[in-house]
């Protein structure tokens, strides 16, 4: 089982929802063993705030990144054409004088390598170009893992991919996607088998939200909602799942306690345990809402 626990926006409580969870299963008996949780978003994560895990390894993420040879290249501008990030241009001849470079932007690069294919005079090559680091350690039975995107790099989707690929067959993940529905949360939640979207009872959470369900539905993840801070706000939200047949799976009431104790790092089940049972009745409800999905082999 992968669950992804997603939010249209950040702010909402998603890291807070996915920690506990977490936590809430290292500690029961029967789903302690074979545990991972993998913080996805790269560019800003947290979770190892709130779980203090011992990192154990730590590996550097990187990206092909393709170098012209001047003297191969005819600058026939196949390289160019196959781009479709504009990430390379050839410029033309000036007159009879020697040939232009062939620009290559490192921002707009994906690494996907089309234009080393398309060189028919084999004039491009590939270096790894950093991008980041992946960082594994342990707290408890929980296997933990979570990706940093270089100051000033602009695609973590490569780190994401990396991440999940550490993602053995039989293990319970959770996956602590970015907030947003841009690229980085498709790519988290793309190939998980359940979301989680933490909303707030605001017209912003409600706005947001929207778009979350329209992302899981494309990629086909049945998903769920925690409503965070209830009580807050108007009931907007209720009314949307009502009508999009979206359960609601569990709601945690605005209580500053909580507030202050994810500034000091606490995670919410060790402020209020009470809330341990809860989540893991919250996995079991998932469970079964995916079970009743499934059709019969």
């Amino acid at each position: 089982m992968i669950i992804a626990v997603a939010s249209g926006k950040g702010g909402t409580g998603k890291t807070t929802v996915a920690v506990s969870l977490a936590l809430s299963l290292a500690a029961d008996a029967q789903e302690a063993a074979n545990l991972l949780f993998l913080d996805c978003d790269v560019e800003e994560p947290n979770a190892h705030l709130l779980l203090q895990p011992t990192i154990r390894r730590r590996e550097g993420v990187s990206i092909p990144m393709p170098v012209v040879d001047e003297a191969r290249c005819t600058q026939c501008g196949r390289c160019a054409e196959v781009c479709q990030y504009h990430a390379i241009v050839a410029l033309p001849r000036r007159g009879k004088a020697l040939p232009s470079p062939v620009l290559v932007f490192a921002e707009l690069c994906h690494g996907c390598g089309g234009c080393t294919l398309a060189c028919a005079e084999g004039a491009i090559t590939e270096v790894p170009h950093a991008i980041g680091v992946i960082e594994e350690g342990k707290v408890g039975p929980i296997h933990f893992a979570h990706g940093i995107l270089n100051v000033g790099e602009p695609m973590p989707g490569p780190i994401i991919r990396q991440l999940k690929q550490r993602i053995p067959a039989g293990v319970l993940t959770i996956l602590d996607a970015p907030p947003g529905t841009a690229c980085p949360v498709v790519e988290t939640v793309r190939g998980a088998d359940f979301c989680l979207l933490v909303t707030e009872p605001t017209p912003f959470g409600l706005h947001d939200l929207r778009l979350a369900v329209e992302v899981c539905r494309q990629l086909g993840v049945p998903a769920g909602v925690v409503v965070n801070r209830d009580g807050l706000g108007d009931q907007g939200v209720d009314d949307f799942c009502a009508t999009e047949g979206l359960p609601i799976l569990l709601r945690i009431p605005l209580d500053r306690r909580i507030a202050e104790a994810y500034a000091e790092g606490v995670p919410l089940v060790t402020v209020r345990q009470k809330y341990r049972q809860r989540f893991t009745d919250l996995y079991r409800q998932i469970l079964a809402l995916r079970c009743a999905q499934k059709p019969p082999e």
